[in-house]
Protein backbone atom coordinates (compact mmCIF):
# COMPACT_ATOMS: atom_id res chain seq x y z
CA UNK A 1 0.00 0.00 0.00
CA UNK A 2 1.68 3.36 -0.97
CA UNK A 3 1.55 6.72 0.65
CA UNK A 4 -1.12 8.96 0.11
CA UNK A 5 0.13 11.77 -1.11
CA UNK A 6 0.47 15.10 1.56
CA UNK A 7 0.24 18.53 -0.19
CA UNK A 8 -0.51 21.59 1.76
CA UNK A 9 -1.00 24.93 0.04
CA UNK A 10 -0.82 28.41 1.59
CA UNK A 11 -2.55 31.60 0.05
CA UNK A 12 -1.60 35.28 1.04
CA UNK A 13 -3.78 37.74 -0.65
CA UNK A 14 -2.53 41.71 -1.61
CA UNK A 15 -4.79 44.74 -2.66
CA UNK A 16 -2.97 46.40 -6.17
CA UNK A 17 -3.76 50.23 -5.58
CA UNK A 18 -2.19 50.65 -8.48
CA UNK A 19 -4.13 49.16 -10.91
CA UNK A 20 -7.42 49.17 -9.20
CA UNK A 21 -10.38 51.83 -10.31
CA UNK A 22 -13.03 52.24 -7.63
CA UNK A 23 -14.87 54.48 -9.00
CA UNK A 24 -14.86 51.82 -11.84
CA UNK A 25 -16.01 49.35 -9.28
CA UNK A 26 -12.37 47.37 -10.63
CA UNK A 27 -10.78 46.26 -7.15
CA UNK A 28 -7.04 44.33 -8.13
CA UNK A 29 -5.77 41.80 -5.81
CA UNK A 30 -2.89 39.73 -6.18
CA UNK A 31 -2.37 36.08 -4.70
CA UNK A 32 0.65 34.38 -3.81
CA UNK A 33 0.11 30.69 -3.51
CA UNK A 34 2.92 27.89 -2.12
CA UNK A 35 2.15 24.21 -2.67
CA UNK A 36 4.27 22.51 -0.20
CA UNK A 37 4.88 18.33 -1.36
CA UNK A 38 5.11 16.88 2.40
CA UNK A 39 4.95 13.00 0.57
CA UNK A 40 7.76 10.71 -0.21
CA UNK A 41 6.60 10.99 -3.58
CA UNK A 42 6.67 13.20 -6.87
CA UNK A 43 3.10 15.48 -7.78
CA UNK A 44 2.25 17.74 -10.44
CA UNK A 45 -0.57 19.88 -10.52
CA UNK A 46 -2.53 18.73 -13.39
CA UNK A 47 -5.11 22.07 -13.62
CA UNK A 48 -7.09 24.50 -11.14
CA UNK A 49 -10.48 25.33 -10.12
CA UNK A 50 -11.44 29.20 -8.03
CA UNK A 51 -14.74 30.18 -7.04
CA UNK A 52 -14.18 33.64 -6.65
CA UNK A 53 -16.86 35.75 -4.95
CA UNK A 54 -17.20 39.54 -4.53
CA UNK A 55 -18.72 41.49 -1.73
CA UNK A 56 -22.06 41.68 -3.33
CA UNK A 57 -22.24 37.56 -3.22
CA UNK A 58 -22.06 37.14 -7.25
CA UNK A 59 -19.56 34.49 -8.01
CA UNK A 60 -17.37 33.27 -10.52
CA UNK A 61 -15.77 30.25 -11.54
CA UNK A 62 -12.62 30.15 -13.46
CA UNK A 63 -11.15 26.48 -14.35
CA UNK A 64 -8.31 25.15 -16.58
CA UNK A 65 -5.19 23.95 -16.83
CA UNK A 66 -2.33 24.21 -14.72
CA UNK A 67 -1.39 27.86 -12.99
CA UNK A 68 0.54 30.32 -14.43
CA UNK A 69 1.17 28.63 -18.30
CA UNK A 70 2.44 25.42 -16.21
CA UNK A 71 1.76 21.94 -14.86
CA UNK A 72 4.45 22.28 -11.74
CA UNK A 73 6.10 18.47 -11.03
CA UNK A 74 7.23 19.11 -6.72
CA UNK A 75 9.51 16.78 -5.60
CA UNK A 76 8.95 15.28 -2.18
CA UNK A 77 10.03 17.98 0.05
CA UNK A 78 9.82 20.58 -2.80
CA UNK A 79 7.46 23.09 -2.94
CA UNK A 80 6.16 25.55 -5.53
CA UNK A 81 5.01 28.86 -5.74
CA UNK A 82 3.22 31.64 -8.10
CA UNK A 83 1.57 34.97 -7.72
CA UNK A 84 -1.49 35.30 -9.98
CA UNK A 85 -4.33 38.03 -10.11
CA UNK A 86 -8.23 38.61 -9.41
CA UNK A 87 -10.09 41.84 -10.59
CA UNK A 88 -13.46 42.35 -8.56
CA UNK A 89 -15.95 45.11 -8.03
CA UNK A 90 -16.24 45.33 -4.53
CA UNK A 91 -13.67 46.13 -1.86
CA UNK A 92 -14.24 42.86 -0.51
CA UNK A 93 -14.09 38.98 -1.21
CA UNK A 94 -13.68 35.39 -1.20
CA UNK A 95 -11.51 33.11 -3.34
CA UNK A 96 -11.57 28.99 -2.79
CA UNK A 97 -11.05 26.37 -4.66
CA UNK A 98 -8.94 22.89 -5.57
CA UNK A 99 -6.31 21.66 -7.76
CA UNK A 100 -6.26 18.90 -9.25
CA UNK A 101 -3.00 16.60 -8.78
CA UNK A 102 -1.37 13.40 -9.87
CA UNK A 103 1.53 11.28 -8.27
CA UNK A 104 4.08 9.20 -9.33
CA UNK A 105 2.03 6.47 -9.68
CA UNK A 106 -0.50 7.94 -11.83
CA UNK A 107 -3.27 8.25 -9.04
CA UNK A 108 -5.14 11.22 -9.57
CA UNK A 109 -6.49 13.30 -6.25
CA UNK A 110 -8.10 16.85 -5.42
CA UNK A 111 -6.38 19.45 -3.45
CA UNK A 112 -8.38 21.56 -1.43
CA UNK A 113 -7.73 25.44 -1.17
CA UNK A 114 -9.14 26.70 1.60
CA UNK A 115 -11.21 30.04 1.28
CA UNK A 116 -9.42 33.23 1.79
CA UNK A 117 -9.97 36.54 1.90
CA UNK A 118 -9.33 39.35 -0.78
CA UNK A 119 -9.80 42.68 1.13
CA UNK A 120 -8.58 46.54 0.92
CA UNK A 121 -6.43 47.10 3.83
CA UNK A 122 -8.66 49.90 4.50
CA UNK A 123 -12.16 47.95 4.55
CA UNK A 124 -13.04 46.03 7.58
CA UNK A 125 -15.80 43.71 6.70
Amino acid sequence: MSDSPRVCVQVQSVYIESQSTPEEERFVFAYTVTIRNLGRVPVQLLSRYWLITNGNGRETEVQGEGVVGQQPHIAPGGEYQYTSGAVIETPFGTMQGHYEMIDAAGTTFRLAIPVFRLAIPSFIH
